[in-house]
């Protein structure tokens, strides 16, 4: 799946993937990571998710990695910030206090631009992405973050029934994909109301991930 796709979408303004309201699963959930207050949580392709306003005013500090410049332009306008820009590497850096927001290609992002973050929390990346792509995405997030603490929410349905994304992501392709560098736990399997397009069962799950090592 090429980037041209991805920013497309964003021109286009094709996004429902954008939730117009905070994740209630992050609601439920963000407890699990057993985080202090102040603590740096990295968002994976994280668009202009509002996610990151609830974690904000929850206390924490936010570093997301987004392909898009356009979403993150609409982020901080919709925040009604005017953030620092900056070249870092292949990316751009967006700053604000308390947000740090690199745009570009998230597998041009490295460890030591990354900075340290305290957890991981993964919304809308692993489904985002096709199976080829997946494993690369999975070994760099680990690198990049030397195995953070996880909070992974993903989709499961008949994938034959929609060719995604988002796709579907099975418990035994999670485990596949971290059990050598976490503890995997599924901490809720869930039937989302209507399914995708109202007719496709689908179910809500959420992933505790934490390191074993």
């Amino acid at each position: 799946m090429k980037a041209s796709f991805w920013h497309q979408k964003w021109e286009n303004n094709q996004i429902g993937f954008h939730e117009s309201d905070v994740n209630p699963l992050l609601v439920k959930h963000i407890d699990q990571l057993n985080l202090a207050e102040g603590s740096r949580i990295f968002l994976p392709l994280c668009g202009k998710t509002l996610d990151m306003a609830w974690l904000l005013d929850k206390g924490y500090q936010i570093v997301g990695a987004e392909l898009s410049e356009l979403a993150i332009q609409q982020l901080f306008a919709e925040f009604d910030i005017e953030p620092q820009i900056s070249e870092v590497g292949k990316l751009k850096c967006y700053q604000a206090e308390g947000l740090d927001i690199f745009v570009g290609d998230i597998f041009d992002l490295s460890a030591e631009q990354l900075g340290k973050v305290d957890a991981i929390y993964d919304r809308a990346a692993l489904v985002a992405l096709p199976p080829e792509t997946r494993k690369h995405y999975t070994q760099h997030l680990i690198n990049l973050t030397e195995s953070a603490p996880q909070l992974l929410l993903c989709f499961e349905y008949d994938q034959s029934l929609m060719s995604g994304p988002p796709f579907s992501i099975v418990g035994e392709e999670v485990h596949a994909h971290y059990d050598q560098s976490y503890d995997v736990q599924q901490l809720e399997s869930t039937p989302m109301e209507g399914g995708f397009k109202g007719t496709i069962a689908t179910l809500d799950t959420v992933w505790l991930l934490n390191p074993t090592a």
